[in-house]
């Protein structure tokens, strides 16, 4: 059986940040996420999961890993982020490249990528914080972003050759993307350290779009994967009905 993490951001967006720590609590979720550290009150959404139980299993880095220029800014923006992590019990930092470099090629800036994450694979290793590489869809949510497609991200984590960089696999930005979800991800399941999930269309709950998740968690259940799931999505009415019949969808307990 999955574990669930629930986006703060997303499933919960209408009372104040750490109080929706105890709204995901009450709805069953066994971790917390949320997306850029730098905007939190960090004090009060630790002490909100201490409290609930609640380990925090995400975040994420910043800084723009595709540009030459700003390799080094990018790099000690993923270390602040690295040691933040390890300070709020953090285990896994979301890492996103940026956008694709007008006047780069490609080669290069997956070559920049590459290096960005080498030179800061060592402090994540010291600091036990897995950083997971994101590839988003840039047909709908996110226009220009460089990374897209899961086999480059399985690229960039086979060359920077860390255990501590591994790739984020997004069902819902995936699907966009590619398709051919339960092959594609299973495919790589060895290099996946976190996967999120929402439906499609709309980014809304599971069971409200075209993806059958009930065989994609099972895919994922059989192929040995034991990191958290994420739950990155708007619901589309109440957010505990919507947290419930996830559960229930993807035969998670209570």
């Amino acid at each position: 059986m999955v574990d669930l993490s629930v986006c703060l951001e997303t499933v919960y967006d209408d009372e104040p940040f750490h109080e929706r720590v105890s709204r995901a609590a009450d709805a069953g979720a066994d971790a917390v996420e949320f997306w850029d550290w730098r905007e939190k009150d960090l004090e009060a959404v630790t002490t909100a999961a201490d409290e609930a139980d609640l380990p925090v299993v995400g975040c994420v880095a910043g800084g723009t890993l595709t540009d030459s220029e700003q390799a080094d800014d990018a790099a000690e923006t993923v270390r602040e982020s690295i040691e933040t992590a390890a300070e709020i019990d953090c285990s896994t930092l979301i890492a996103t490249t940026g956008p694709d470099q007008e006047g780069l090629d490609r080669e290069t800036q997956h070559r920049n990528i590459v290096d960005v994450l080498s030179s800061v694979a060592p402090d994540a290793e010291e600091a036990g914080v897995t950083i997971v590489v994101e590839p988003l869809n840039t047909a709908v949510d996110h226009p220009g972003y460089y990374l897209t497609s899961t086999r480059e991200g399985v690229e960039i984590v086979e060359a920077v050759d860390s255990p501590n960089v591994k790739l984020l696999y997004d069902v819902y930005h995936q699907q966009i993307t590619e398709g051919n979800v339960i092959q594609t991800l299973t495919d790589c399941i060895e290099h996946v350290g976190h996967v999120h999930i929402a439906d499609v269309p709309g980014r809304h709950e599971p069971g409200t779009g075209e993806l059958n998740y009930a065989n994609i968690i099972d895919a994922l259940e059989e192929s040995g994967y034991d990191g958290f799931v994420g739950c990155e999505f708007s619901p589309l009415e109440d957010p505990d009905e919507a947290m419930a019949a996830t559960r229930e969808l993807l035969g998670v307990e209570r």
